[in-house]
């Protein structure tokens, strides 16, 4: 087997090659306010109390707060935004669940709403100008704020709105899908998708708060919370091999919606991602750890069309395809490409591709944020809990995987 390569320049784009494996989230604190990595402070709270952390970005630090029953608790929001006039951007499916809910939490205080068409095919300017025109309607202005109450498309759109409307007002994410509460919410990445590929127009943007209410999820269709769960997966893999453990073993309470573990999946996930945000908010760097399988799965996305697989059922794809790279570079056996694959089957996920031809999915890679000097830059696994972001892999491994995969 070749050996590993260590982190250096990449040849062919002169960049630093990045592998960050001991970014391995611990067991909760026995000591309130105990520091447990870089950028995360876990705040012990007493029984039934949501679980805290806070993403340290100096003067934009926010808390992310996940627990039951939280959308009902207003002073987890007003403690982070301003007092003026607030926008409620949702869609038509996670209205009527619980915008009644949220509006009886804030009493008197006046809500505007803006009910978008719900999926992701949505996800586009004409509907970003929707948020735009509710904005304006509801006079929010910089004293004001936005609250993003949905998955992963109602965050990222009325976050790329409240990032752009008067040149940024502030946000509040409530997100109510398992992807949302466990990686779109937090670390301030907003966009809309463009017909060329997914989420190219957009802006870093962090929110004032996180409010993750596990209540939410008993409402969830099956599909979406085993999509989420390809996204829970990927912090195992990237850096945290002892949750990858606990999740093959976990699998079934997860997929039984058991309260204990959906909370301690979340959290973990949580402090994984928001050690790598602290590290590198804008992506430079190690950030780009959690992007595992995106650069496929987008490809994925985009061809067979917006909507027609769900966003974290094409991550899945593009996991098993960037195991099977690594192992073609040799960095991965036989048995953790098989590992991957079972543990990504197990949560019900796909894991063969749809034949979207190699050309295509050539011509979409190429248009991925981290393609540098005209190379296509992969996130690849070195080992399992261990990953690395280059451009210095043989093109031969590539274009195999593709023709196997999606050829």
């Amino acid at each position: 087997m070749p050996a590993r390569p260590a982190a250096g320049p990449d040849p062919a784009t002169g960049a630093e090659a990045r592998h960050f494996g001991d970014v391995r989230g611990i067991s909760p604190p026995s000591v309130p306010g105990r520091e447990t990595g870089p950028g995360v402070l876990v705040i012990v709270a007493p029984v039934n109390a949501p679980t805290s952390l806070s993403i340290d970005l100096g003067d934009r630090s926010y808390p992310i707060h996940i627990g039951a029953g939280l959308l009902a608790q207003p002073a987890l929001l007003e403690a982070a935004l301003p007092h003026g006039p607030l926008l409620v951007v949702t869609n038509t499916t996670v209205a009527p669940l619980y915008l009644p809910r949220l509006r009886a939490a804030f009493g008197a205080r006046r809500l505007a709403e803006c009910v978008l068409p719900d999926g992701e095919r949505y996800k586009t300017l004409a509907t970003l100008a929707q948020v735009y025109d509710s904005l304006a309607a509801a006079r929010v202005n910089r004293d004001g704020a936005v609250l993003a109450l949905g998955g992963g498309v109602v965050g990222d759109i009325a976050g790329f709105a409240a990032a752009t409307w008067q040149r940024g007002v502030a946000i509040a994410q409530l997100p109510t899908t398992l992807l949302a509460q466990v990686d779109s919410s937090v670390g301030g990445k907003t966009a809309v998708n463009h017909p060329a590929g997914k989420n190219l127009i957009g802006a870093f943007h962090q929110p004032g708060a996180v409010v993750a209410d596990l209540d939410t999820l008993d409402t969830l269709p099956d599909r979406e919370l085993r999509a989420g769960l390809a996204e829970v997966i990927k912090y195992g893999l990237i850096g945290d091999v002892e949750f990858l453990g606990w999740l093959e073993a976990a699998m079934p309470k997860l997929l039984a919606r058991d309260r204990e573990a959906l909370a301690f999946a979340i959290e973990r996930s949580c402090r994984n991602k928001a050690r790598l945000v602290a590290l590198d908010e804008r992506e430079s760097g190690p950030r780009a750890l959690l992007n595992l399988g995106h650069t496929f799965g987008h490809a994925i996305e985009a061809a067979a069309g917006y909507g027609e697989w769900l966003h974290g059922e094409a991550v899945a794809l593009g996991t098993v395809m960037a195991a099977e790279t690594s192992a073609r570079l040799g960095w991965l056996g036989a048995a953790d490409v098989a590992r991957v694959r079972r543990v990504l089957a197990s949560a019900g996920l796909p894991v063969a591709a749809p034949r979207i031809g190699v050309a295509r999915a050539h011509e979409l890679m190429a248009l991925d944020k981290k393609v540098q000097g005209g190379r296509v830059r992969l996130v690849l696994l070195k080992s399992l809990g261990e990953a690395v972001v280059t451009g210095d892999y043989d093109p031969a491994a590539l274009e195999a995987v593709l023709a196997a995969e999606v050829g």
